[in-house]
């Protein structure tokens, strides 16, 4: 008995050491900080109502990113459109500094998403198969590609290629999801989580879960828990707007001396050819692309296009952003609803179509509520993607010119015929920008100014997508304020 006594009080000591290690006070934290300037009481007291003035620089560029510095330029086609679309008028603009992906997300990048569904959600394959890649947007009538379509997404041949095949909708779950696994690792690298390898189904790390209390994890070595005010915890990953896209692929950083810009550029790169100038690699491709009719890649023995379909994320040099295939390779995906009228409402700093507004789903005590995946439940309160559209100096039905009524809508603009459910064109609400050429796009569509459009649900062989992020704080990397 006095054995299994002493063995249980050596148990306890140990217990009581390992919880002794995990009450440490957070680096994040200043020691004794500065009394604030509004009341003198001093911060990280936590005698003193808990009130934190964190040691913090400024926001960290999360992985894969590149920081994009904003600035003025003048967005819209100003080479001849030949297309003759005129729907992308001129027009100057101002971009906040912002953060975009270094490349297009790759086969193995969504690979990696694709296992982590499987591994959280296994007895949910709906979320799985939701995520997957359409792979037979390969499949051609008169083409033999059907090795492409059991290959290019899984083969490792491809894993450095692009992903396509995604919808603008998948692309957005690819956003969100990649959000969460980079906060979870600030806070398990930081140590104010351990890693939780059991999470499963509601119980699921998100970052709004987390910060909400929803999801409680197994806590780190540090005993407080992470709040947004602290800074460590990333913005959202998202598509960039079409305005943000445009910007960072004529990367006019290179081409502007103090604020006079030497150089409009036509492409991502300096020069209006399409061919390097340099004498290392004169007569080659910047970009991959189509160059004539039957010709992908060039001819045997000198092939100078890097690929025959989509190519390694990594064969072209960048640009002045240090951001690569900004043309050519595939298309990508961006976050606005497409209108053709756009530059003639558009705003003049941060230009975007598409906003919508949304707000947390509450119970009767005012709790947020998660769904069965561990995310919360969001409700619309306002939708701004027609905001404009349906207006009376718009509408195909002139009839309608008179009533001037601004509850009129999109459909009212587009519609032309009074059976319900019929549209007379491809413009709705669920209409999508993507630009930059691609693979099998000609020249012409290599131009950042050029814009095409396709439903949100739908995926090509030729078109990816590129995550972005907002900067917060001051637009210039380094330029903080001193206390």
């Amino acid at each position: 008995m006095r054995q299994i006594t002493l063995i249980l009080i050596m148990l306890l000591l140990v217990f009581t050491g390992c919880n002794s290690s995990k009450t440490k006070k957070s680096p994040l934290s200043k020691t004794g900080g500065q009394p604030s300037r509004t009341t003198g009481w001093q911060a990280n007291d936590m005698e003193v109502f808990g009130f934190t003035d964190p040691a913090y620089i400024e926001q960290q560029t999360g992985p894969g990113l590149v920081l994009v510095q904003g600035g003025t330029f003048t967005m819209g086609r100003i080479d001849e459109d030949v297309m003759r679309d005129w729907d992308n008028t001129p027009r100057r603009v101002t971009i906040a500094s912002f953060y975009m992906d270094e490349t297009e997300v790759t086969n193995l990048d969504y690979r990696q998403y694709l296992a982590w569904l499987r591994y959280v959600y296994p007895g949910n394959s709906e979320v799985y198969q939701k995520a997957l890649p359409d792979t037979l947007v390969w499949r051609e009538e008169l083409a033999y590609n059907e090795p492409w379509v059991g290959n290019y997404l899984r083969h490792p041949s491809y894993s450095n290629y692009p992903v396509v095949g995604v919808s603008w909708i998948q692309a957005n779950n690819y956003c969100k999801w990649r959000t969460d696994r980079v906060n979870e690792y600030l806070l398990v690298e930081n140590g104010y989580l351990a890693l939780d390898s059991a999470q499963r189904d509601a119980n699921t790390f998100s970052t709004e879960g987390y910060l909400m209390n929803h999801y409680q994890g197994t806590p780190g070595q540090y005993d407080e828990r992470i709040r947004w005010e602290n800074g460590l915890l990333l913005p959202n990953y998202r598509l960039p707007t079409e305005a943000e896209w445009e910007y960072a692929a004529l990367g006019l950083i290179g081409e502007a001396d103090g604020e006079l810009l030497t150089q409009r550029r036509m492409y991502p790169w300096s020069g209006t050819f399409i061919r390097e100038d340099q004498k290392n690699a004169k007569g080659q491709m910047r970009a991959n692309y189509v160059r004539g009719r039957g010709d992908y890649m060039g001819m045997a023995g000198a092939l100078n296009d890097a690929a025959d379909i989509a190519g390694d994320v990594f064969s072209y040099a960048p640009n002045d952003y240090g951001i690569y295939c900004m043309a050519g390779n595939v298309n990508e995906w961006v976050a606005d609803v497409y209108r053709p009228l756009t530059p003639f409402d558009v705003e003049e700093f941060q230009p975007f179509r598409g906003n919508v507004i949304t707000e947390y789903r509450r119970d009767a005590q005012g709790n947020v509520l998660f769904n069965d995946l561990g995310q919360p439940v969001l409700d619309t309160v306002a939708d701004y993607r027609n905001y404009g559209d349906g207006d009376y100096r718009s509408l195909t039905d002139q009839s309608k010119w008179l009533q001037k009524q601004d509850s009129l809508s999109t459909n009212d603009m587009y519609v032309q015929s009074k059976s319900a459910g019929v549209i007379s064109s491809m413009i709705t609400d669920r209409e999508r920008v993507y630009k930059g050429g691609s693979w099998r796009d000609r020249a012409y569509w290599l131009n950042p100014g050029s814009r095409r459009h396709l439903d949100e649900r739908d995926a090509r062989a030729d078109i990816g997508f590129r995550c972005a992020m907002t900067r917060l704080g001051p637009p210039i990397q380094g330029k903080t304020s001193k206390k």
